[in-house]
């Protein structure tokens, strides 16, 4: 019979960073911080003769489908494997959540589990970001799920030290849609007023981090219009707030955040995770 390989990981919302040019793809990539949330990606992986990817988006009952990935097929690529891979998630994609960096280590995973690769945690996570860098669809999301909580990053890729610490509370999310992380990461510009933007350290808790993220996306001219105008509206509520990096979308903290929010369009309530992506389950492909 057919196998299936199951993975998951969680995904991550950015609230501050600052782009590192290594001298190689282990050392290149971002520090900041940012939090990881138990929402992320379900990737399933089947052997196929033709590689394929269906990237499967539920937003209440409602179901979108779209195919193709090239951070994935060239993960395929550089594992030498043909596999069809259907990712699944509950939040939109390209909106801030870290889900390109989720679906890698999700599919990469389950890929490593299904071909008997015997891929260490190590290895994927390298693989994830090597592919992020090459697509530029992400800076520091993969060395941030590779563990839980509130992360800050105090260097780039998977081998720089990160800082965790794991706050009880809920994070409302609201997203108006994508910003095109390609474009902004490939523009140096804009990067140098990133990097200018940066606060300079880690933040002491949870509340510290979404202080330090708004001042940081205030400086960093990536605020839209009507993220400015939501975010004014949070600071007249006393509700804290700031930008999901990189996404046209806004997380918050406090009892009254997700009701809030929810007057400017559908709002996610978030937990931050316990853990990072983890092991891959093969079954019987029914």
């Amino acid at each position: 019979m057919a196998k299936v390989a199951v993975a998951f990981s969680p995904g991550h919302i950015s609230g501050y960073f600052r782009r590192i040019e290594g001298d190689r793809m282990e050392s290149t990539g971002s520090m900041g911080a940012g939090v990881v949330i138990t929402e992320g990606v379900r990737s399933l992986v089947r052997a196929s003769e033709r590689r394929g990817v269906e990237i499967r988006v539920l937003d209440g009952e409602r179901m979108s489908v779209t195919h193709g990935s090239p951070p994935l097929e060239y993960a395929m690529e550089r594992l030498g494997v043909h596999a069809r891979i259907t990712t699944e998630c509950r939040l939109p994609i390209g909106a801030g959540f870290g889900l390109s960096a989720a679906s890698l280590l999700s599919s990469i995973t389950a890929i490593s589990a299904l071909f008997s690769l015997d891929l260490s945690q190590e290895e994927i996570a390298c693989l994830a970001h090597e592919s992020e860098l090459v697509h530029r669809t992400g800076l520091g999301d993969v060395a941030a799920c590779t563990g839980g909580g509130l992360a800050c990053r105090r260097g780039a890729g998977i081998h720089a030290t990160i800082d965790r610490c794991f706050p009880d509370e809920t994070i409302h999310a609201l997203s108006l849609g994508p910003i095109p992380t390609r474009e902004i990461l490939s523009s140096e510009e804009r990067m140098r007023r990133i990097g200018e933007a940066y606060p300079g350290r880690c933040p002491r808790d949870l509340y510290d981090f979404v202080a330090l993220s708004r001042g940081f996306a205030e400086r960093s001219g990536l605020l839209t219009p009507d993220l400015r105008h939501i975010l004014a509206r949070c600071d007249e509520c006393g509700i804290p707030a700031s930008m999901t990096m990189l996404g046209e979308g806004i997380f918050a903290l406090g009892g009254d955040a997700g009701t809030f929010l929810a007057e400017f369009g559908s709002c996610w309530h978030l937990r931050i995770a316990k853990e990072g992506f983890g092991a891959a389950e093969v079954q019987d492909d029914p």
